[in-house]
């Protein structure tokens, strides 16, 4: 964590924590080939209906985290998933838990859509919860 990622009460800001789990999403897509360059061709977005994060310790600056991301519902074609990630300091210790529900949207027409097949297939090679449920 760095410097600049303080408030003014010399620990990690709480919208810091939202951004990690937000780059983990994205790094999850990218890692699979699903790059800006791929979502711009397939007319394709990726939309956050909700974001929920419940604190549980303090991070500080210089201190290193990881963040995990489990698949916890999802549609059978793709077109609505929930994760959750747990934003972890070194020892292990669950700072953060976040909880985010998204969708797919077709840029060009602003409507929601199921992914083509391969994005439905990444989606679901994503560890899954205990408590993972289909949608209907």
């Amino acid at each position: 964590m760095r410097w600049a990622d303080l408030d003014a009460n010399q620990h990690v800001t709480h919208s810091k924590y939202y951004e990690l789990g937000a780059h983990c999403r994205m790094g999850f897509l990218v890692e699979k080939g699903f790059t800006t360059d791929w979502f711009r061709a397939q007319d394709l977005g990726v939309i956050l209906f909700r974001e929920e994060c419940v604190f549980r310790r303090e991070l500080h600056a210089g201190e290193q985290v990881n963040v995990t991301m489990q698949l916890t519902r999802c549609r059978k074609d793709g077109s609505r998933w929930s994760v959750r990630h747990e934003i972890l300091k070194q020892d292990g210790t669950v700072a953060a838990v976040i909880q985010a529900d998204l969708a797919w949207m077709q840029v060009s027409l602003r409507k929601l859509t199921a992914p083509p097949q391969e994005m439905t297939d990444r989606l679901l090679e994503l560890e899954r919860s205990e408590d993972f449920s289909w949608e209907e």
